[in-house]
C-alpha cells in the first residue's frame, strides 16, 4: 500500500494535472469564442500574440512540474504533448502575420506617395518619370496654384465660364507645374552638396538621376513656363505682356534664390522673404492680372502678406540646419538658434495675418475679416501643439495642420478684395 506521503504526492498531482487540462479547455474556449462572436467584438483578436505567450507558458511549467518524479517507485504522469501548446500558436498566427503584413504594405504605399510627392522619407525608385517628377516636389505646387485662384477672386470679375476655367487652368498650371517645378529643381540641383548631408537619398546626390537630365528638366520647365505665360497674355488680349513681365521676374528670382553667386538662400531675410513673396504676391497676380487689373494698393496688400510667406520658408530650413551649418548657409535657425528662429517665424505668420484681418475692418470688409481671424486661431493652437515643442522633429506635421488654414486665409483676402472692388465700382 502506498504510504500517507506518497498519496499526498499523487493527490498533488492529480490537482495540477486537472488545473491544467481546466487551463487548457479555458484557453481554448477563449480563443474559440472569438470566431462565433459577432464583428463588433473583433477587437478582441487584435491580442492573439501576448495570449499565446502567456498560454505557452504557463503550459509549460504544467508540464514540467508533471514530468519530473516525485518519488522512488511512484508513478510518472504523461507530459501535456507540445502538439496542444502549438495548436494555440497555428490558431493566433494567422491574424497576426495578416496584420504585419497589412502594416508593411501601407508603410510601403505610404513611402511610394512620399517619393511622388518629393516629401522626406519617400522610397528610392529607377522609374525616371517618377524621379523627375519627384524633383519638382509637387507637395509645393499648392500655395502658387491656390495662390493663382485668390488672385482671380480679388479680380472681382471671375465668372464661371469655360473660357474663364481654361485661363485659370493653364495660369495655374504655369505656377505649379511648371515654374515651381523649374524652382524646386534648380534649388535641388545647386543644393547637390548639402542634400548629400541632409537628405542622401534624394535623386541627385545619390545619382538616380544624370546631370544632363537634370539640366533638360530644368530647361523644358521654364520654357513652358515662358510659353503659358506669353499664350496667356495673347488670350487675354493684354495692350502690355503683364503676365509674361511677372513670370520672367520670378524665373530671375528663382535663380538668384539658389544659384551662386547671389544664392539667396544664404542670407537669411532677404532670401526667406523672396521665397514668401514667390509664393504668395506672385501667383496672386498672375491671376488677378489675367481676369482683371493689377492695383498698386492691392500689390502693397500682398507684398506685405508675404511677410507670413517667410514664416514659411523659415518652417522649412529647420530640416536642414546640419547640412546648412556645415556648408555656410545663414538661415534663419543658424543665424539665430531655434529658440529664437521658431518664435521668429510663427510671429512673422501670425502678425501679418492678424494685420490683414485688422485692414479688412478698415475698408468695411467686417464679415471677412471675422472669418479670417477664425482661420487664424486655428493655426496657433497647432503652433503650440506641434512646431513650438519641436520644430526640427514636427515641421511636416505643423505644416500639413496649420498650413490648410492659411491658405483659406489667403482665399478668404482675395475675395474680400474682389467684393471691395465691386463695391466701390457699383
Amino acid at each position: 500500500a502506498p504510504s500517507a506521503r506518497h498519496r499526498t504526492t499523487h493527490r498533488r498531482t492529480a490537482i495540477s494535472m486537472a488545473a491544467s487540462m481546466a487551463l487548457g479547455m479555458s484557453t481554448r474556449m477563449s480563443l474559440r469564442a472569438p470566431a462565433r462572436a459577432s464583428a463588433s467584438s473583433a477587437r478582441r483578436v487584435a491580442r492573439p500574440t501576448a495570449i499565446v505567450a502567456r498560454i505557452d507558458r504557463s503550459v509549460e511549467r504544467d508540464a514540467a512540474s508533471m514530468s519530473s518524479p516525485v518519488s522512488s517507485g511512484g508513478f510518472v504522469p504523461t507530459p501535456v504533448s507540445s502538439s496542444k501548446r502549438s495548436s494555440f500558436v497555428v490558431r493566433a498566427s494567422p491574424d497576426g502575420e495578416a496584420a504585419k503584413k497589412a502594416g508593411e504594405e501601407n508603410e510601403e504605399s505610404g513611402s511610394n506617395i512620399r517619393q511622388l510627392l518629393g516629401i522626406r522619407g519617400g522610397e528610392q525608385t529607377t522609374d525616371i518619370w517618377k524621379i523627375r517628377l519627384q524633383l519638382t516636389k509637387p507637395v509645393t505646387w499648392v500655395p502658387l496654384i491656390w495662390g493663382v485662384l485668390c488672385g482671380a477672386a480679388a479680380s472681382g470679375h471671375f465668372t464661371w465660364t469655360f473660357e474663364n476655367v481654361g485661363k485659370s487652368m493653364l495660369c495655374m498650371f504655369m505656377s505649379g507645374p511648371l515654374l515651381t517645378g523649374y524652382t524646386q529643381t534648380i534649388n535641388d540641383w545647386y543644393d547637390r552638396e548639402i542634400d548629400a548631408i541632409n537628405e542622401p537619398n534624394r535623386p541627385i546626390p545619390s545619382g538616380a538621376i544624370s546631370e544632363f537630365d537634370v539640366q533638360v528638366q530644368m530647361y523644358a520647365l521654364l520654357l513652358g513656363g515662358w510659353a503659358a505665360a506669353w499664350t496667356l497674355d495673347q488670350w487675354c488680349e493684354h495692350d502690355w505682356p503683364v503676365v509674361t513681365v511677372l513670370v520672367l521676374f520670378g524665373s530671375w528670382v528663382s535663380y538668384i534664390y539658389s544659384a551662386p553667386p547671389l544664392k539667396l538662400k544664404q542670407e537669411g531675410w532677404r532670401g526667406n522673404y523672396a521665397l514668401g513673396a514667390s509664393y504668395i504676391a506672385l501667383p496672386w497676380w498672375a491671376g488677378q492680372a489675367v481676369f482683371g487689373e493689377l492695383s498698386l494698393d492691392v500689390m502693397v496688400l500682398t507684398v506685405l502678406y508675404s511677410i507670413a510667406g517667410l514664416g514659411i520658408a523659415i518652417v522649412n530650413d529647420f530640416k536642414s540646419i546640419e547640412g546648412d551649418r556645415q556648408c555656410g548657409l545663414m538661415s534663419l535657425p543658424v543665424a539665430f538658434g531655434v529658440e529664437k528662429a521658431k518664435w521668429i517665424c510663427v510671429g512673422s505668420i501670425d502678425a501679418t495675418q492678424l494685420a490683414v484681418a485688422g485692414y479688412l475692418r478698415t475698408i468695411g470688409e467686417v464679415g471677412y475679416s471675422n472669418a479670417l481671424l477664425a482661420l487664424i486661431f486655428p493655426q496657433i493652437f497647432f503652433q503650440f501643439k506641434f512646431f513650438l515643442p519641436d520644430p526640427v522633429k514636427n515641421d511636416v506635421k505643423y505644416q500639413a495642420s496649420a498650413q490648410p488654414f492659411l491658405v483659406f486665409g489667403l482665399l478668404t483676402t482675395g475675395l474680400a478684395w474682389g467684393h471691395h472692388i465691386n463695391a466701390i465700382g457699383a
